[in-house]
């Protein structure tokens, strides 16, 4: 572990050096990939007390509840989120399938916002309602409509900021204040993870990412992590990851994470940059009807980014849709048309990587939502999400306009 007083660092030395130091053995700057099942012990005696959890060292049985590797990557994660503790998970929607097992019983309520992932929608319109779990489903950034939603039996407030597609915000610190000390608050922050926003310091109990996309910021792994309170942390580990689901990541997974966060700082600055760039070009597009993007003067809570998001860092999210009638195509139509043209935007449904990927929501990530709760969660048929990456912004400006003048 790194001997640096980490309390009293910038955030670029912190994300480099917490949860990692040379390692113990040899000497290794970066961690080694402990890739075993289990572990042995010095001693009868030895295994005894580790079983029994009276001295420290990892899970005697399986790689499944402890792993050198894994734990140097949530005690990252911890430290750049301000949590006490995480707990890490093979992929996002493992992240959220243990919150939910961890804290809502039969008979719990949750509310849950009306544009979500499309496999936390399936949770919440299918998994949840199955095991007798109520689920409301209500616009939070409408702070009124959420405290009209809560009931004596309310446990859990979801939602996502921003969120997947239409980078609407949620107030964080307001729906800290409805809730209360009874209601647990749950924020996915995949689409904006620290350096950009820090969620647990505006309120929320837990901040949940799909480690696939930014945290990671490669493409080439999938997780997700869990951040807040030991105690919580403690119930979902124990309860959830390790034996209800099974889903902690592989070593060799959380080694990947581990080295691609040392660059977290850097990428998050410069997919902000790019996207701005893009969003600037594309509000100025004749062809473009709205540009969703919380960085603009013209996003409807901008103010609020202002003050959620931070060092005008506003991400590389962006979503926008096509007028009708785009040279005689309609919206759907034309956007099909205008991915399609794209060279250096690869058409692929996740986010966060160097390569810029571009989608449309309708046909892919929110295919599982029914017509109508896309509708209500304003997600058109012209909708097309784009996570900007680190390309030249030059380049990908020039790439959407040939692609224009191409329809």
């Amino acid at each position: 572990m790194s001997n640096i007083d980490l309390k009293n660092v910038d955030f670029e030395t912190l994300v480099i050096h917490a949860g990692q130091g040379p390692d113990s053995a040899y000497g290794a700057l970066a961690t080694p990939i402990y890739q075993t099942s289990t572990f042995c012990f010095d001693s009868v005696e030895d295994g005894a007390a580790k079983f029994a959890q009276q001295v420290p060292g990892f899970h005697p049985v399986y790689s499944r509840a402890g792993n050198p590797t894994t734990r140097a990557f949530e005690l990252k994660c911890a430290a750049i989120e301000g949590g006490e503790d995480a707990v890490a998970t093979a992929s996002g929607m493992g992240a959220v399938g243990s919150v939910m097992l961890a804290f809502l019983h039969p008979g719990d309520h949750v509310i849950f916002d009306t544009a979500v992932y499309g496999g936390t929608n399936y949770v919440a319109s299918i998994n949840l309602p199955g095991l007798n779990v109520e689920v409301s489903r209500v616009d939070t950034s409408d702070l009124e409509a959420v405290k009209a939603a809560i009931r004596p039996n309310t446990k859990m407030i979801y939602f996502e900021t921003p969120n997947n597609p239409m980078m609407k915000l949620t107030d964080v610190a307001a729906i800290r204040a409805i809730a209360g000390d009874k209601i647990m608050v749950v924020v996915d922050a995949t689409f904006a993870p620290p350096p950009q926003q820090h969620v647990l310091k505006l309120g929320a109990d837990i901040v949940l990412h799909s480690i696939t996309k930014y945290i990671n910021g490669h493409g080439d792994c999938l997780g997700g992590v869990i951040v807040g309170k030991a105690a919580d942390m403690g119930k979902i580990r124990l309860n959830c990851v390790t034996k209800i689901n099974g889903c902690p990541p592989s070593p060799f997974n959380s080694f990947l994470v581990l080295r691609g966060m040392k660059t977290l700082a850097l990428r998050i600055q410069k997919h902000s940059d790019n996207a701005m760039a893009v969003a600037r070009y594309l509000e100025a597009n004749p062809y473009v009807k709205t540009v969703y993007y919380p960085g603009l003067e013209s996003h409807p809570q901008h103010e609020l980014a202002c003050r959620q998001m931070e060092n005008g860092l506003f991400g590389g999210m962006l979503s926008f849709e096509l007028k009708d009638d785009v040279k005689g195509l309609s919206s759907f139509e034309a956007g099909k048309k205008l991915l399609n043209h794209l060279k250096i935007a690869s058409i692929a449904v996740s986010l966060g990587d160097p390569d810029t990927l571009i989608e449309h929501p309708a046909s892919m990530t929110h295919a599982n939502v029914t017509p109508e709760d896309r509708a209500a969660a304003g997600i058109s048929d012209g909708l097309i999400r784009m996570s900007v990456g680190l390309e030249s912004a030059n380049d990908l400006i020039a790439d959407l306009q040939q692609a224009f003048d191409a329809i």
